[in-house]
């Protein structure tokens, strides 16, 4: 792979995050999350890529900018090989090896992987005109850091979270605030209020940080139901979902 090439890749990568995680792209993550133990020198990113059409990958972990580029990011992280070729049907697996500079001990930190796909040149059409627009395409997915030796267990950290209905930021009905005393990240498919056989749900998913609160908007809802409770769905480290249910605080 030449400098070149390497520049010019890099180029496409901010262009192509107006694309992450378009349905076109062809090479495709083993995973929807990563969890890299702090006491593991590596861990293994498996790609494959499912198209007809061999394609160029390029690599790299980002700390939450969408908007970085192989050569903009710092993080304690190298990848091998950051840059490769992938044929039809092949796979690829993508190692991630920490570097050792200070990271917080008590809770996990949050980085990005980002997989950026550059198709082959399109072939000229049969009048000639070989001025076709090309796509790249980023994925991006969540790579958990976790330190060893973390107080209680990941899989108990749902249901240490504790859950309130407030009036709205932005004054538009109601929302839910939901707080998080563990080390770990918990993601969410889904957050709705239930009372009775009405449900009332946030329009996205998201996620609450260790020892943060994160609001889901109930723009429909004016005050708190009788007899509230708050239903979600979890994300598991192995990308399983996993419904719940919840007390409101008062």
């Amino acid at each position: 792979m030449t400098s070149k090439m390497r520049h010019a890749i890099a180029a496409l990568a901010l262009f192509a995050g107006m694309f992450s995680g378009a349905g076109q792209a062809s090479v495709v993550i083993g995973g929807t999350r990563v969890v890299y133990p702090a006491q593991d020198k590596e861990v293994t990113i498996k790609l494959t890529n499912e198209g007809a059409k061999p394609a160029i990958v390029q690599v790299w972990l980002d700390d939450g900018d969408e908007k970085s580029t192989p050569d903009t990011a710092k993080v304690p992280f190298t990848v091998s090989p950051p840059i490769f070729r992938m044929d039809p049907d092949k796979g690829q697996s993508v190692r991630v090896m920490y570097t050792q500079e200070a990271l917080a001990k008590d809770k996990e930190t949050l980085f990005w992987v980002n997989v950026l796909e550059v198709p082959p040149k399109a072939a000229a059409s049969a009048s000639g005109d070989s001025n076709m627009l090309q796509f790249a395409f980023r994925t991006r997915i969540k790579m958990f850091f976790r330190p060893q030796g973390l107080a209680g267990n990941v899989t108990d950290a749902p249901d240490k979270l504790t859950w309130k209905l407030k009036p709205a930021a932005d004054g538009k009905g109601m929302a839910v605030e939901v707080s998080n005393p563990t080390p770990y990240h918990v993601n969410f498919t889904r957050v709705a209020v239930q009372s009775g056989d009405k449900e009332v749900a946030s329009a996205d998913g998201g996620m609450v940080a260790p020892g943060s609160s994160t609001d889901f908007a109930m723009s429909a809802l004016s005050a708190k139901p009788a007899h509230a409770k708050v239903a979600f769905s979890i994300i598991t480290d192995y990308g399983a979902v996993t419904p719940m249910t919840a007390l409101l605080n008062p």
